[in-house]
């Protein structure tokens, strides 16, 4: 190619400095004609550019000038990936914005704090003694918070300690903000809640609203008609016979005996379900409302993760106050004393109760708006064959009320204990209870026999088996993990003190913490009640140091229920019912791995459960046995084997679970249903 091909002409149309010209616009000082030469006005410069730009490749550089970088950025190359990359930004936030917003869509409910643990019940007189003056305390609580952590459980549950004139074990409150001084002041508690807290542990105590004791402030100023308290309690006037007083009714308290009271000074009966000395409070006094809700704020305030609302069905009565219907129409009603006697159809769950329970629960829900503070609210009523009365304590779709109301119905085991008796208390909680509710279990507690002493001690590890792998919160009176017993010498103890029910003492005994004096539940020379004689072996140090003893099952059975989906929030099936064995199963939804427990309540017995299940596999595997040398082998399913008093958990694998099957849908129960990807290792709903 030629130069002239190659080249850029580029004219010079200004005028050449030369130097320094005076005047160069007059004729005068004329450029001279020699130097013309040297300046024309159409002067041409040729550059040839390819052969410079191929000796200098100019590239983008840091630091360039804007002219530079625009040169650069409208060529094609840069232009087109830069708006590949701006579009791929574009859809890679979107699709990551739609991602979060699906997995937020359909991810389960996460469980709570009261979902995830056992409840372990302490009865603080009985736990631990801090002051060796032989009833136990709060700081005693304190001192023993390390063997929660040891088993594991994360949430406690103290039973009352207000300050009490000592009717009815605690129950009669005669102030609502106090700790009785025989558990301790109220920085003794502040200090538990916090230790207790600084582990990781929740706090629920018991609220008691129906009544209060006849020594509380409220009641001394009812009885004397002192402005608004005037009617904080139920009074009615009474009739006089023969110099007798005549009831208003015939209503029958707990204890048995007239529920109605004369009162010397008022010159009136009170209400009283409980016992004379605790007066039931009057709910259609807002006033009254108000005040439980003020001492609900209280120890909310101080930190409190919750309350079983204790007597709730017993919160209001009939206005009309007509007679109760009798139970044996023929009985004379002047012979009518005990409780079992009459339908309590005007004493118990009358409209507006559960009104009065959500008005709880909103108060609560208001100090749960923290998160990880959600405050647990649970409701004691014992109704016994009307457990669809029970059942209404859950709420319902559009109003919530209990997280769940507490199961007594497991305290119906004795020693006819039965695979298929077992079988029917499960299941007549699981089909009664709402779609999609919450269960709870519990085998023992204050006022009832311990279920060693119950059932025998050849079924307390199967029943702590039984109650850990059950869907839904168990709850553990303290000593259960051990297999404490009741001590059957103290039933015939008479209390002079009234505080409580000699019936009631033998499981009250004191925690067996060591083989010291006093089972370590204190150091000195007395224990409100005499400790049982089984201390030597039956305690906390001695089962800790043994790998198959009762309380080591009961920790390895929780750890177990942490760690595996399926055990804390999976399905239940039932797989088996006899005289000897119950069997069921706990699967989830997109998991193969299933648990099988085998729960023997009878006598040795082997079952072929294959044999009813054919698509059970032909193993499992023995992950806990009560017999700790069982654990880890192999057992055929059409012939499992259980000695009296055994349990199993089995674990195999199985793309059939049982609750797909059709011949399973009456059989199988959830709560807080979950699906497992194990594409993604994450939970999801609507599967």
């Amino acid at each position: 190619m030629s130069e002239e091909a190659n080249s850029v002409e580029l004219k010079k149309t200004g005028v050449e400095n030369n130097g320094f010209v005076a005047d160069q616009g007059s004729e005068e000082h004329a450029i001279p004609d020699s130097r013309k030469n040297s300046q024309t006005e159409d002067q041409v410069f040729a550059i040839k550019l390819d052969s410079f730009e191929d000796q200098i490749l100019l590239k983008p550089y840091a630091g360039m000038p804007k002219e530079v970088l625009l040169k650069f950025s409208n060529q094609p190359c840069y232009k087109i990936t830069r708006e590949i990359l701006f579009w791929l930004i574009i859809v890679a936030t979107l699709a990551i914005i739609a991602a979060t917003i699906t997995v937020i869509a359909l991810s389960p409910k996460c469980l709570d704090w009261w979902q995830r643990s056992p409840i372990y019940q302490v009865y603080p007189k009985s736990f631990r003694d801090s002051d060796n003056d032989g009833s136990g305390d709060l700081k005693g609580v304190q001192e023993k918070i390390d063997h929660f952590v040891y088993l594991d459980v994360s949430t406690v549950w103290v039973a009352p300690f207000y300050k009490s004139t000592l009717k009815d074990y605690r129950y009669a409150v005669d102030d609502f903000r106090s700790v009785d001084p025989s558990f301790g002041t109220m920085t003794d508690f502040e200090d538990l809640l916090a230790a207790l807290h600084d582990k990781g542990i929740k706090l629920i105590i018991d609220l008691i609203p129906n009544h209060t004791s006849n020594k509380h402030n409220w009641f001394e100023l009812s009885r004397n008609r002192t402005d608004k308290y005037t009617d904080y309690y139920i009074w009615h006037d009474c009739g006089f016979s023969e110099g007798r007083v005549t009831p208003p009714n015939n209503w029958v308290s707990v204890y048995g005996n007239s529920s109605w009271e004369y009162d010397n000074v008022r010159k009136q009966c009170y209400l009283h379900q409980f016992r004379k000395e605790q007066p039931d409070l009057n709910f259609f006094n807002p006033d009254v409302q108000n005040e439980i809700m003020d001492i609900i704020k209280f120890w909310l305030e101080k930190g409190v993760d919750g309350f079983t609302v204790d007597a709730a069905k017993f919160l209001l009565e009939a206005e009309h106050l007509r007679d109760e219907p009798q139970v044996n129409k023929l009985q004379d009603p002047a012979t009518i004393i005990n409780y079992e006697e009459l339908y309590h159809d005007y004493t118990t769950t009358q409209i507006g109760m559960h009104d009065i329970l959500r008005d709880f629960r909103q108060t609560m829900n208001t100090y749960s708006r923290e998160p990880g503070r959600y405050r647990f609210m649970g409701t004691e009523s014992n109704d016994q064959s009307t457990v669809g009365r029970t059942m209404l304590y859950y709420g319902n779709s559009f109003t919530q009320e209990a997280d769940f109301p507490l199961n007594f119905y497991l305290f119906d085991l004795n020693t006819d204990i039965s695979g298929n008796a077992v079988f029917d208390l499960v299941d007549l909680w699981m089909k009664s209870m709402p779609k999609g509710k919450w269960p709870h279990w519990m085998v023992g507690s204050p006022s009832n026999s311990r279920i060693a002493s119950r059932v025998g001690t050849s079924y307390v590890k199967v029943i702590n088996m039984l109650l850990l792998t059950l869907p839904g919160t168990p709850t553990t009176y303290y000593g259960e993990e051990l297999g404490m017993e009741d001590n059957p010498a103290l039933s015939n103890t008479a209390d002079v003190s009234g505080e409580h029910n000699p019936a009631e003492l033998p499981e009250k005994t004191p925690m067996q913490w060591d083989t010291s004096s006093n089972a370590g539940f204190n150091g000195g020379n007395k224990t409100w009640l005499p400790v049982n004689q089984d201390y030597q072996v039956t305690n906390v140090e001695v089962q800790m140091t043994k790998p198959d003893s009762t309380l080591n099952l009961y920790r390895d059975i929780i750890q177990l229920r942490k760690r595996e989906l399926p055990l804390h929030r999976g399905w239940l099936c039932y797989a088996w019912k006899d005289a000897n064995v119950f069997a069921y199963v706990r699967e989830t939804d997109g998991l193969n791995k299933v648990f099988m427990m085998v729960l023997n309540f009878g006598m040795a017995s082997s079952v072929n459960i294959k044999n009813a299940i054919p698509d059970l596999p032909a193993q499992a595997k023995i992950r806990l046995s009560t017999i700790a040398s069982k654990s880890g082998n192999t057992v055929n399913m059409d012939n499992i084997r259980t000695e009296r008093g055994e349990g199993l958990i089995l674990e195999y694998k199985t793309d059939k679970p049982l609750h797909n099957k059709e011949a399973f849908h009456n059989q199988c129960f959830i709560s807080e249903k979950a699906c497992y990807s194990s594409a993604f290792d994450l939970l999801y709903k609507n599967c």
